[in-house]
């Protein structure tokens, strides 16, 4: 790999990192706004906020694994040949 595909998949990585910031930032602003609500209406019944925030937090896990996990993913030219070949039967 030369200096500009690396260069393009560590922008993509930290493109990543950016946005899994941005989601935990999403994820904390639904929790309280559910919190809220069900405090307001119904404080005393079943905490029914747990199955977003949970719902939420799986996404966040595997976001998370995908924005900060070590090694590349990048394909090499002679993966996506041999992919092209297999896909075109030739």
């Amino acid at each position: 790999m030369n200096d500009q595909e690396i260069r393009a998949i560590a922008k993509k990585q930290l493109n990543k990192q950016r946005d899994f910031k941005q989601y935990l930032w999403i994820w904390a602003g639904v929790s309280l706004l559910l919190t809220s609500i069900w405090f307001l209406v119904s404080p005393e019944v079943y905490f029914w906020p747990v199955w977003s925030i949970l719902g939420m937090g799986i996404g966040a896990f595997f976001i998370g694994i995908d924005a900060y996990s070590k090694g590349s993913r990048a394909s090499t030219e002679e993966q996506i040949d041999a992919e092209v070949k297999r896909l075109t039967g030739k």
